[in-house]
Parts: C-alpha cells; structure tokens; sequence
C-alpha cells in the first residue's frame, strides 16, 4: 500500500519490473537502482509476468478468509435488532453478548449509517435541505425560557437559596424568545415578548419582515407548528397583508423546523446560560450583543464556517 514514505509508486513499480524482464536487469542491479531489498524487486517483476501492468496497483489487505469472523447468526440478530429498536453498538453488544466494537464492525460491514444521521422516529436517514435564495423559507418558533429573580437564582445562589428567593417574590414567570430565522442564510431575530398568544405571535411577525426587509431580504414563506396561535385567523391574516405565504409543520415533526430549534439551543447555550446571572434585567442586556454576534461574526457551520449576514446579497451598510 503506498504512503508518503513508499520508495515506489505504481509507476516506480512498472520501470523497475520492466527493467527486470523486458531489459534483462539482474535483481540486484535493479533492486540498488530502485533502493528497495531484493525480495521487493522480485515480487513486483513477478507480479508484472503474470498480470502485465495492472499487477502493480495496490491490493486490499484484507484476508482471503476470516475464520474468526463473528457468526453469521450473530450478524443477523445485531442488524436485526438495529433496525427493529435503532440501538447503538454498545447495547447491542449487551444484548448479544458480544464487544462493542464487534458491534460496530458488524454494522459497518452492512451499511448501517450512525445513529446520529437518522432520524429516531422512523429510522430512516435525516433528509436536510438549504432554500436557495436569502428569504425563500423563514423559520419562526417559540422558546419559553425561565426569567431569573433579582439577586440570583440556583446557578448563583445555589438550589436551596434559588428556590428561596424565587418563591419569596412569588416566582418570576416566563421570557417567551421569539424567533424568525431564514433558512438560507441562518440570519436570526428574536423578541423577549410576555406571552405567545395570536396577536403576539402576528405583531412579532410584521416587525420580523420590517426587520428582514432593512437587511435586503423579502420574506416569502414562513414554518411554524401547529401551535394555536399559528392556526388562527388573526396570523393567516397578517400573512396575507405582509404577502406571505404560511407554511406548517406536519404534527410531531418538529425536525421540519429544525433549523430554528437549533438556534434556540446554540442560544441556551452561548448566552442564556452560558454564565450566572444575577437578575434577568442582566441576562437581557447582554442578549443583544449576543444576537450581533451570532449574526454578523460568529462562524457557522451549517453554512461552511461562515458568518450569516455573509449569505446575504446587497446587505446594506455591510456591518463591521
């Protein structure tokens, strides 16, 4: 098999065993002239008598016959119960009383993709798609998000004083993070709003395609669920003024919106809690720096390392 460090490529190969039997070289001769031992010599000139020039290509490693190879009875139970409850290799091997690793062998060999490349409610491959154009597909979800009481909540004060303090003022209720997200270029905005009810979610919208627009892009179709306040009159309504065309996700599918799930989850991570917080006056304040951040400089890479707002044509007053 050749490597970097291989004194013979396959074409090396062919002049050293053309120089041995269409020119009569001496094996030794021809083995100092190629800098390899007297036995390689030999074996690549014997290779090209009996197979010519394709002879000196490389050949598998792989044995002939593997008499150790785990039963094919084995096989058929590890596939098996693969596709019946799509299980990894580690509680495979559990179950069929074999190592992980054979596990993990035994699914390569028949093809199986990772866990992670299927979707786990059908166990079929995830089916991912990017819209062609900035504003084809906007994504738009709800993230409901605990607010943090003045002083601190459990990850400042602790569990026990957290609790203290969010029962002493009674509790502190809920951030509703809004959020629009266009599928082609990942470029975010999102609301702290007080609740999710119809005319939230429709005046967020109009302020959304207010917001797309400044940046050069018209919004032409929107995702949701099906949560209620996307079913109603009063959202079809505002869709149809802004010359949108609403789009639904099929019911417990969330994947379809997956997108915008997935930033909820790189916000949870990088900014909600990505440190303690001592009231949620503080956690807001720092939100949109965050959001600039995410938008203009931050590397992603669903869109090969690069920023959003790179994805956008003609974005005015290109931000720095």
């Amino acid at each position: 098999m050749s490597h970097r460090n291989a004194p013979l490529t396959p074409t090396g190969r062919l002049r050293l065993a053309r120089c041995v039997v269409d020119e009569g070289w001496p094996l030794r001769r021809a083995a100092e002239r190629f800098q390899v031992s007297h036995t390689t010599a030999a074996r690549w000139a014997g290779r090209y008598r009996q197979l010519g020039p394709a002879g000196m290509l490389d050949r598998s490693s792989r044995p002939h016959h593997s008499p150790r190879q785990t039963p094919t009875p084995v096989e058929q139970q590890v596939v098996r119960l693969r596709r019946e409850h799509r299980i990894g290799p580690v509680r495979l091997a559990a179950r069929c009383g074999i190592a992980a690793s054979t596990a993990h062998r035994i699914l390569l060999r028949h093809g199986l993709p990772a866990l992670a490349t299927l979707d786990r409610a059908t166990g079929e491959p995830v089916r991912r798609y990017e819209r062609a154009r900035p504003g084809e597909l906007v994504h738009i979800d709800v993230k409901k998000l605990g607010r943090i009481p003045d002083g601190g909540g459990h990850k400042v004060l602790g569990r026990a004083a957290g609790r203290t303090n969010q029962d002493r003022r009674n509790g502190t209720g809920y951030a509703y993070l809004h959020t629009a997200l266009d599928d082609h270029t990942r470029l975010a905005y999102t609301e702290d709003l007080p609740d999710e009810k119809a005319a939230t979610c429709a005046g967020f919208l109009t302020r959304a395609a207010a917001w797309f627009a400044a940046h050069g892009i018209t919004i032409e179709r929107v995702l949701t669920d099906n949560a209620w306040a996307y079913t109603k009159n009063t959202w079809r309504q505002t869709c149809h003024d802004l010359g949108i065309s609403p789009r639904w996700t099929k019911p417990w599918r969330p994947q379809t919106n997956g997108k915008v799930e997935r930033f909820h989850r790189t916000l949870l991570d990088e900014w909600a809690y990505h440190r303690p917080y001592t009231s949620d006056r503080e956690r807001q304040a720092a939100f949109p720096d965050w959001l600039d951040w995410y938008n203009y400089h931050r590397p992603h890479t669903g869109i090969g390392g690069h920023p959003p707002a790179t994805r956008v044509t003609n974005l005015p007053e290109q931000h720095t």
